[in-house]
């Protein structure tokens, strides 16, 4: 029997819930605040807003529980988003009672949440790639450091999966309608640039939750003999 910890539970329906969260206010808004690179305006989906939370919790469960753990994680948060995107396309399909259809309304429903499930398959993919290449990153070079300087794996993994998930995500949501295809370089940078800021800022946030939660937990795992595998399970 695998060893029992006290808040790997909370911090997996954490993660989850910021998943499913950033996927539909991904849906429901593209932000401007009027800031450009350059010719570049940095337009990025509203989830973005919320997402790069879902890294920081990546890093913490991979660098205290190791891959391993990590990986059940992901696949949870794989199947709470796969449920999430066809339950709003089932019930997009669904008649409208009256009184619903003439104050809100099909059409609204199509424009906010029609989009989550379109949306989730970009989501999805992206987030398979992103996520498990941001967890294989921080696992290896957790033992070429041999543990020191934390910050090198958090910021270096988070450069390889938020690119891996940004370009993924964007490109197949515009290739599905999701995203006009015009803004689509924009929003990458944007997403990158954010993403990776939300990172190097929470820094000094992620140095104290890993703290905390190794020594509650009495776990700082190294994952020398670890099959990196993403499609095993088990722990």
């Amino acid at each position: 029997m695998g060893r029992r910890y006290k808040l790997y539970d909370l911090v997996m329906v954490l993660f989850v819930t910021v998943l499913l969260t950033s996927n539909v206010a991904s849906s429901a808004k593209i932000l401007d605040w009027g800031v450009s690179l350059g010719p570049l305006p940095l337009s990025f989906d509203a989830g973005t807003l919320l997402f790069p939370i879902s890294y920081i919790f990546g890093d913490v469960l991979t660098e205290v529980y190791g891959y391993r753990r990590s990986r059940r994680v992901i696949w949870a948060g794989f199947g709470a988003m796969a449920l999430m995107a066809f339950t709003l396309w089932n019930v997009g399909l669904r008649p409208g009672e009256a009184t619903w259809g003439s104050t809100v309304g099909q059409a609204a429903y199509d424009a906010v949440l029609g989009g989550v499930s379109g949306l989730s398959v970009a989501s999805l993919i992206a987030y398979f790639a992103g996520e498990f290449s941001n967890s294989y990153v921080l696992a290896k070079m957790k033992i070429w450091t041999e543990g020191r300087y934390l910050w090198t794996r958090t910021i270096g993994s988070t450069l390889v999966g938020e690119g891996v998930d940004s370009i993924l995500f964007v490109s197949i949501a515009v290739l599905l309608g999701a995203f006009p295809a015009e803004i689509m370089f924009s929003i990458i940078v944007a997403n990158y640039i954010f993403k990776v800021g939300i990172e190097v800022l929470f820094t000094p946030i992620t140095y104290r939750i890993v703290g905390y939660l190794k020594r509650v937990e009495n776990e700082d795992y190294y994952d020398r003999d670890t099959d990196f595998n993403p499609f095993r399970l088990e722990v």
